[in-house]
């Protein structure tokens, strides 16, 4: 839990909601979509989804998009934490942690 902790402090996913989060790593195509998904349809508005995946959920960012939930990816050490949340007054957008991917 440290790890998304410290991780979703570099992100931009407010502070004040509560968390869940769900560890994808050991998951093959399509299940961690499928159950990011599920679970995002399931919380409450106010809640953050911090997804804990072994690569960037790129299958991932567009469906969110289409749910106008706001997003932000970074890359750890073990992992890549990607945080989501629902946006306010319908706000969309995304920010991904590695600059390379910023201009997909």
């Amino acid at each position: 839990m440290e790890l998304e902790t410290t991780a979703l402090e570099r992100t931009d996913a407010p502070a004040e909601r509560p968390v869940e989060t769900l560890d994808v790593r050991a998951l093959g195509p399509p299940e961690p979509l499928r159950r990011t998904l599920e679970l995002l349809a399931d919380l409450p508005n106010e809640a953050v989804l911090v997804q804990r995946n072994d690569r960037a959920p790129q299958f991932l960012y567009p469906k969110l998009d289409d749910r106008g939930y706001v997003y932000e990816t970074v890359e750890t050490d073990d992992a890549v934490i990607t945080a989501i949340w629902a946006g306010e007054g319908g706000e969309t957008g995304n920010a991904v942690g590695n600059p390379a991917e910023g201009d997909r």
